[in-house]
């Protein structure tokens, strides 16, 4: 079973990827409040994710 960082980074990206197909207003350059609110999110989760990753194969 996936951990809670891997669930809540994947829910992240669903639900940056389902505001950007669904919003009209977000381009790839600028992106609306309550886009630029879910992107960071998933960025901060991506970011934490990927140093975990990181952290792992060091040791």
């Amino acid at each position: 079973m996936p951990d809670d960082l891997y669930q809540r980074y994947m829910a992240a990206h669903r639900a940056n990827q389902a505001h950007s197909d669904a919003c009209t207003t977000c381009t790839a350059a600028t992106r609306c409040p309550d886009g630029q609110r879910v992107y960071e999110r998933f960025a901060r989760l991506q970011d934490a994710y990927l140093k975990r990753q990181r952290d792992q194969r060091r040791r």
